[in-house]
């Protein structure tokens, strides 16, 4: 990978995770919300390397919002991009 893509990569996934910690934070999910930030800003402090991308992606994606029409996280399914997510167990805020 080129490194200027990673350079450019990693600060623009961790700028769309802010934003959806600060959704979150909007929708009262405060708990989650400072987990994802937690989570975010220990990969993001550290190697800036193709692992570190792939984390901040998954981590994104752990707390994507379902599409329209999809069930949504407490229904116990939810889908990002077409593709059947693991369901998880919902954060109590």
């Amino acid at each position: 990978m080129d490194p200027n893509s990673l350079a450019e990569r990693l600060p623009a996934l961790y700028r769309a995770i802010l934003d959806r910690v600060l959704e979150l934070e909007g929708e009262g999910r405060r708990t989650e919300a400072a987990r994802m930030r937690s989570e975010a800003t220990r990969i993001y402090s550290r190697a800036w390397d193709v692992k570190a991308g792939r984390r901040l992606e998954s981590l994104l994606l752990q707390h994507a919002e379902p599409a329209a029409g999809e069930p949504g996280k407490r229904h116990g399914s939810w889908r990002i991009r077409g593709r059947r997510a693991r369901p998880r167990s919902a954060a109590i805020s």
